[in-house]
């Protein structure tokens, strides 16, 4: 028996390769173990929680922890064995690109959680996609370096490489460059968001999409307009998304045969109307003006909402309430008109 265990098998004794894979079967069984057990109870206790926190952690270490843990298993195990240098090389190399691969992919799953907690509050949704695809691929390129430094290659010469490279492409690339800072700007200092409807100069719409170069925008008459981000945030920007309330002014004039008693009646008629309305704020009504043909009244109120549909109906509606109250009170409305006087004169025969 002693004689088999000391057979020679590709350069190690039998009994070494019995111990190597046993060593491999026992870490690969302990880390069946954890995933079969430990981790789905874990799993199960984190159903329980109201918390998505730990459901991604459970997640996060059944998709890129556990298999990491079985190739460490078997570069273990086969550590036992005295193995031709350029097999050692391999393995070495086959661990940390498998290391390197899931650690990246860990920290890039942790990115894509907070983004996602960040999305499930309704703040820039696509804008923070944008910046999460920047960080993946920021991640990946360190990844990358790392792995290379860390095979025996000097990365010194690739990194001077890469910064000189860089400049070329940085000039070269200017305005793209500027855009994607301009995106940043616009992510954190956050002007305006998709949905909000935005005045850009004389141009207009309501925000589609926030990409890393351009913003889409959906004008009134229907077709796309598409802004580059620099543009943006050079420009002046009216957000009406956010506006609380809208402020109107109207001027009424009403004929100049209208009664003195009346007229000192029309700020508190118009008062009333405006002040039946719930969703609308009076400010003032003044008689304002003598004009060429009409006495003229100036009334302020808000509409308490931005919508603007809100803002046209309450209008309209108010309108038409002072249209029919003018009626009811036999107040009319002046328009441009013009009196001729003639005088009559007696020519002697």
């Amino acid at each position: 028996m002693d004689t088999i265990w000391h057979t020679i098998f590709f350069g190690n004794p039998l009994k070494d390769w019995a111990i190597a894979l046993g060593s491999v079967l026992f870490f690969c069984i302990v880390a069946r173990i954890m995933q079969k057990i430990v981790l789905k109870k874990v799993q199960q206790l984190a159903t329980k929680t109201d918390s998505s926190l730990d459901d991604f952690i459970v997640r996060l270490i059944q998709r890129s922890v556990t298999p990491m843990l079985y190739a460490f298993a078997v570069y273990i195990g086969l550590q036992y064995l005295v193995l031709p240098a350029q097999v050692n090389k391999v393995l070495y190399i086959a661990v940390l690109v498998i290391s390197v691969f899931f650690i990246v992919n860990i920290i890039s799953s942790i990115f894509s959680y907070f983004f996602r907690q960040f999305e499930s509050k309704g703040e820039q949704v696509k804008q923070a996609r944008g910046i999460l695809l920047i960080v993946k691929i920021v991640l990946w390129i360190i990844g990358i370096i790392f792995l290379i430094d860390n095979l025996g290659y000097d990365i010194t010469t690739i990194i001077a490489g890469l910064g000189i490279g860089g400049i070329a492409i940085a000039l070269a690339a200017q305005a793209i460059l500027g855009d994607l800072f301009s995106y940043l700007v616009i992510f954190f200092d956050k002007p305006f968001e998709t949905s909000d409807f935005i005045v850009i100069g004389d141009k207009s719409g309501i925000v589609e999409y926030i990409g890393i170069k351009t913003t889409r925008l959906r004008t009134l008459s229907g077709e796309q307009l598409i802004v580059s981000n620099t543009d943006l945030t050079n420009s002046r920007v009216q957000n009406f998304k956010r506006m609380e309330k809208r402020r109107v002014v109207l001027s009424i004039g009403v004929t100049y045969e209208t009664k003195a008693d009346i007229i000192e009646r029309i700020p508190e008629i118009i008062r009333e109307l405006v002040e039946s309305y719930k969703e609308v704020s009076f400010d003032r009504a003044h008689f304002s003006a003598f004009g060429d043909f009409s006495l003229n009244f100036e009334i302020v109120y808000y509409i308490l909402s931005a919508d603007y549909l809100v803002f046209m109906n309450s209008q309209q509606s108010i309108n038409l309430s002072i249209l029919e109250r003018f009626e009811q009170e036999g107040i009319d409305f002046a328009y441009p008109t013009q009196k001729l006087f003639l005088a009559s004169t007696n020519i002697m025969q």
